[in-house]
């Protein structure tokens, strides 16, 4: 299973939010220039995840995005649903009348395992963890100067 460029820059988008939640609203050209992202790619990733009611925008010369709710309120399930859908490798798990093969498949249960993990993982992990995870690397990377 690949994540797709839309989830992996929504997220990353949602983490620069959820560094900067409560205090302020974020801008896309800022987050894009943070995230070495384009803006107009940016606009289209925010869309959905407003429209999900993940963020909320403001509009005029100090608008912008910031978190509908706190971080530790939103799973990356959210994120994950709101860019792609179903987490399900195969349709098939989704809608199991929708398979000839269902009854003798032998990679069904396989499928569906895959499922069950990969959401238990989307639904445990939140914006604050992986805001909390970027802080620690960044200051872990941050450059020494000494005199």
């Amino acid at each position: 299973m690949r994540i797709s460029t839309k989830v992996r820059y929504g997220t990353r988008a949602l983490v620069e939010l959820a560094l900067s939640y409560p205090e302020q609203t974020v801008s896309v050209s800022e987050i894009a220039e943070k995230e070495s992202i384009s803006p107009k790619y940016l606009e289209h990733i925010m869309a959905p995840l407003k429209a999900a009611g993940l963020v909320v925008s403001t509009r005029g010369m100090h608008g912008g995005y910031e978190l509908a709710r706190p971080p530790e309120k939103i799973t990356l399930s959210e994120v994950y649903t709101a860019l792609e859908g179903s987490p399900a490798p195969v349709d098939c798990v989704d809608d199991p009348g929708s398979c000839p093969m269902e009854e003798v498949c032998p990679t069904f249960e396989t499928w569906l395992e895959m499922k069950r993990s990969i959401q238990d993982i989307l639904e445990n992990t939140t914006l604050r963890c992986l805001a909390e995870r970027k802080r620690s690397k960044t200051r872990a990377t941050a450059p020494m100067y000494h005199i």
